[in-house]
This record gives structure tokens, sequence and C-alpha cells, in this order.
């Protein structure tokens, strides 16, 4: 597949896609963290109806500064239907770099910049928590134990050699979004992001991971949940049968 030169530099502009749902509290931190740490880049807010009033304030913020905007949503969708929009969003733009990140602070703004950086040389980078450098910060240890569990499963299953395939903090380039499927991807809760990461190792962009420290929300609830853990287990389940059965026929053939 032919892709786009690349430069060995930042790619600008820069979208950072931010989904809420409930972080009221949580948004103006990370706006402000964010425009600290890169005071060139937009940010978009894609609220799915909060009722909190997060999609409210998102308008407030947005109202009295250009580098925010808000895509307010009429009812609570999903991670990956509330991503979906963002690319879309985006990609109707000029923005070059598009970038995933929670709003909850467990993604720190100023790994932003050594990612963008990294961005660079590949097509998409991953923040990653289990690299050299990575690291957990007040995280119960079940949910690292689940994570663990969760990356080491996906990579048997699919085959791929990332070491943080859940990874929510990412960026891409434009060129990789453009080409995926994103009409077709049904995956509603954090399997979405092993759903991405596959789709881009597979259509033959490269993916590099750069280590960041993940830190536990100090505000606010999780969104982890069980029926978000069945979708995952059940999805990657399904891909990697359909994957080793492809690798099969391909041998069998031989």
């Amino acid at each position: 597949m032919a892709h786009a030169p690349r430069v060995a530099r930042p790619i600008d502009p820069v979208l950072v896609v931010i989904p809420t749902y409930n972080e009221r509290d949580n948004l103006p931190l990370i706006l402000d963290r964010l425009q600290r740490a890169l005071p060139a880049v937009h940010a978009l807010v894609v609220d799915d109806g909060s009722p909190d009033g997060t999609g409210e304030l998102a308008d407030k913020i947005a109202a009295g500064d250009d580098r925010v905007h808000v895509l307010n949503r009429s009812a609570k969708a999903g991670l990956g239907a509330a991503y979906v929009a963002g690319f879309h969003w985006g990609l109707a733009r000029d923005y070059r770099t598009i970038v995933e990140m929670d709003a909850d602070g467990s993604h720190a703004p100023e790994d932003l910049p050594r990612m963008l950086e990294a961005l660079g040389d590949t097509d998409l980078v991953l923040g990653s928590r289990y690299v050299p450098g990575g690291s957990l910060v007040n995280w119960p240890r079940h949910r690292e134990l689940l994570s663990r569990g969760a990356n080491l499963y996906a990579r048997l299953a699919l085959g791929v050699r990332i070491k943080d395939v859940t990874a929510g903090f990412r960026a891409y380039r434009r060129e990789v979004l453009e080409q995926l499927p994103l009409e077709e991807i049904a995956s509603r809760g954090y399997c979405f992001q092993i759903d991405l990461a596959w789709r881009t190792v597979r259509a033959g962009f490269d993916v590099a991971e750069v280590p960041i420290t993940f830190t536990e929300r100090e505000i606010g609830q999780s969104k982890m949940s069980g029926t978000i853990i069945r979708e995952a287990l059940l999805r990657v389940g399904v891909w990697g049968a359909r994957y080793r059965a492809g690798q099969l026929r391909a041998l069998l053939r031989r």
C-alpha cells in the first residue's frame, strides 16, 4: 500500500478528540493542561448528552476559546461511536494529526509532545504503559492485571506485537483514518482501541509505542463495566478465530 511520504517532525495542525460523559469537573482541568503543554493544538469535546452538564460547560469554554470545539450528541452511544464521530469531524477539516485522549486525567497532556514527535517517523503512535519507561500511578492492582491480561489475550489471538494494544492515548496520521473503514466499526467500548490498532496494522501502516505515565483518575468514576469486558472478550475471540483460520487456509494452499 502506498502511503504519503513522512517527514521527521510533528504534523500540524493537530486535533485532540476528547469523549466525555459526566466529566464536568475534569474537563476544565484537562483542557488547561493540554493548552499549557501544546498551546497551538485544538481540542474537540465529544459529549454524549452528559446529564451533569458537561456538554453545556464545554460549549461555554468553546465560546471563549477558538482552540476548543464541541460536538454534542443526544445520547450515550459508547466510546467507539464517540471517537468515530470525532474522527469524521476532524477529517472534514484540515487537521493532519488526530489524537485520542481521555478526559479524566489518566492521560497526561505533557506526554503528547513526545508522541507527536514520534509520529514524524511512523503512522500511528500509541502512548504505552507497558514498554520500557512506561508507568502506572495509583491504579488498582486488579485493574492492572485485567489490562495486562487483555493485552496478552489480544496479542495471542490477533498475532500483533504491540505491547499496549488497548492503549487509549494515541496519535494518528490523517492518512490512516482516511483509509480505515470507519463506518464498519461496531465496537462500542474499550474494545474499540484493539479494533483500530489491529485494522491499522492489517492495512499496512506502521505503529510505534512511546512510554507514558498513566494515572488513575482522581475525580469521578471509571466507565469500565462487565458489558465492556464481555464485548472485548467476544469480539477479539471472533476476530482471532477468523485470523487464524485464514492463516491455516493459506498454509494449506501452499
